[in-house]
């Protein structure tokens, strides 16, 4: 980051935070129709990941890379994922009624519910999401199994933003900002250390 100008009451980190925010609350915005979150959350990631390249971060920029982009695989991918919370939501709802095994159905619904929203965040978070989901999806998937600390990083970033909502409502507002940071830069760490490894 650079050096704070003379004269400058906040330095660059503090404008990358005020543009953070503002990028979330246009993407809190953007998520209301529920079938755009998907398009939502990736375009957020897109316009944070240029932050790294000189690129402005506004929610200027933000409306209107999401408006070259928003496209109908776009939505299929939101109702896709709406629809499989719903199932989820649906399959724990019957699972507290006491039905025989519910128990024994917790467990592995509780994993392959995290699994998936682990994939569907990591996702979001590749650049591959811009234009082609299944293959940020298949890459998510290979990235969330080998790289077991960075989707540790996304729960703990889910877990930080359900917690901040839910200790004051206004905060779920923003919240989409910092959780789009949190997913480019576990992306942006995985991709520089595969590069690491490359001879």
């Amino acid at each position: 980051m650079a050096a704070r100008d003379p004269g400058e009451v906040f330095g660059p980190r503090m404008t990358l935070f005020a543009d953070v925010l503002s990028v979330g609350l246009a993407t809190a915005a953007a998520c209301l129709p529920l079938v755009t979150l998907p398009a939502a959350l990736s375009t957020a990631c897109a316009v944070l990941r240029g932050a790294g390249v000189g690129r402005p971060v506004t929610a200027g920029r933000y409306f209107a890379l999401l408006r070259r982009r928003l496209r109908a695989g776009d939505l299929v991918a939101g109702a896709v994922a709406l629809a499989a919370l719903l199932v989820f939501a649906a399959d724990v709802a019957l699972a507290g009624a006491g039905l025989p095994g519910a128990p024994l159905f917790v467990v592995p619904a509780a994993v392959i519910g995290t699994g998936a929203v682990v994939v569907g965040l990591r996702a979001c978070g590749r650049p591959e999401s811009l234009t082609d989901w299944r293959a940020a999806v298949r890459a998510a998937g290979r990235d969330a199994v080998a790289d077991v600390g960075g989707s540790g990083l996304v729960l703990l970033a889910v877990a930080t933003a359900a917690l901040c909502a839910w200790m004051l409502l206004p905060l779920a507002f923003l919240v989409p900002g910092p959780l789009a940071l949190a997913l480019t830069a576990v992306d942006v760490r995985r991709s520089a250390a595969v590069l690491l490894r490359q001879p």
